[in-house]
């Protein structure tokens, strides 16, 4: 794991006034926007996100009795339960995590914590996973556990699946806990393996844009989309004469031949699926090559499929995509996330940034009546965990 920047951080001095004790490890992990692959890691895709310069901080100090207290300074509030404990609020996503670390390594992963950092909540970046990751990374290392960078992440992904009950894939986890300055990553959410590219701030910057709005099928819809995801796989398997894992395992052109076997929506589902994975892989050779104009064309057809195969866009994120297609300096955009809201994410000409932001502030105000908010991102390192005391 990186080390953790050195400096003094508003998570360190909370925990020092609100347990008059120095914790003894301190961990930051940030959350990623993903450039192209969406919606397909839970179905053993292949996707091409970056960790972002916006993290979360977790700082630490261990228990003997198997209980986490927890504050997040965000929220300003305390939570204090045994591990293993199933909680509704924010407090899920780190006793979940404390759930599945203790039951992974057997160990006793009771801990103080406070959380802080510049994490932005709530626009589609990943706030679950980066608290996720750095409180994994926190409880590691002050028990001592010794799990590299990759078993954090299959922990948190557990933690968000089994005990926070969303049926993501592992991409967040993962960038969270691997992401690296200056790379995007190609992950295979199959097989583990992620692939650093380099990514030329030079040539283009990562804007995010938040609409600000969020419609009631984020959540039911979004597992929604995994179940349709499902029945496609078990109707293309029982017609296709070979295995069918999931859609990673059909070629769109395999879709084409066999989509009489597939009901309606599954067919579109699985249409954006098959040909998303495709764009991805498109995507990670242009980035290699430097090629960021091409990478933006395969972000303008994935926000097309996201939209018209599987229908989880709405009328805010298409307005942002059609006001930033208008200008000469984004080379392309779509939306992330989980869809019916959120964010849009762009690749920009550094040059372009400034009026980009000035404009699609302004007119998607004119256009929808919401002020939205822009975020201005180069890629950041992934979890970085620093060992403060060995006093406990």
């Amino acid at each position: 794991m990186h080390e953790a920047p050195a400096t003094s951080d508003s998570a360190t001095a909370a925990f020092r006034e609100r347990f008059d004790a120095t914790p003894v490890a301190r961990a930051v992990a940030p959350g990623r926007v993903n450039l192209i692959g969406g919606h397909v890691d839970y179905n053993d895709g292949v996707v091409l996100p970056v960790a972002i310069d916006r993290s979360t901080t977790v700082a630490a100090r261990p228990r003997n009795d198997g209980v986490v207290r927890v504050h997040s300074l965000r929220m300003d509030d305390t939570v204090e339960a045994a591990v293993g404990t199933q909680r509704d609020d924010w407090s899920a996503y780190v006793l979940g995590t404390a759930t599945v670390l203790a039951d992974e390594t057997d160990a006793e992963v009771g801990a103080d914590l406070v959380v802080g950092g510049d994490m932005i909540l709530g626009a589609g970046l990943s706030s679950s996973a980066a608290l996720e990751v750095a409180t994994a990374g926190a409880l590691n290392e002050v028990h001592d556990l010794g799990l590299d960078v990759e078993a954090v992440a299959e922990v948190c992904w557990r933690a968000e699946n089994e005990e926070v009950g969303m049926a993501c894939g592992i991409m967040d986890q993962l960038t969270s806990a691997m992401g690296r300055a200056g790379y995007a990553l190609r992950i295979d959410c199959r097989s583990r393996e992620v692939d650093h590219i380099p990514f030329d701030t030079d040539a283009a910057r990562i804007l995010v844009v938040d609409t600000n709005v969020s419609h009631q099928l984020t959540e039911s819809g979004f597992n929604d989309r995994v179940y349709e995801c499902h029945e496609a796989t078990a109707q293309l398997d029982a017609v296709m004469g070979k295995r069918v894992q999931s859609l990673r395992d059909v070629t769109p052109e395999e879709l084409q031949a066999y989509t009489a076997g597939i009901d309606a929506p599954h067919d579109a589902r699985a249409e954006h699926v098959t040909t998303e994975i495709r764009r991805v892989e498109a995507a990670a050779d242009a980035l290699r090559a430097g090629h960021v104009e091409s990478v933006g064309s395969l972000m303008r057809e994935s926000h097309r499929s996201l939209r018209e195969d599987y229908e989880v866009s709405c009328e805010e994120l298409d307005v942002v995509v059609d006001i930033l297609d208008g200008f000469d300096g984004v080379f392309g955009s779509r939306m992330v996330g989980g869809g019916w809201g959120g964010s849009v994410v762009a690749l920009v000409d550094p040059d372009a940034t400034d009026d980009v932001e000035t404009a699609v502030t302004a007119q998607y105000r004119e256009e929808t009546g919401i002020d939205c908010d822009v975020y201005d991102f180069v890629p950041g390192d992934g979890l970085q965990v620093e060992r403060l005391t060995d006093e406990d």
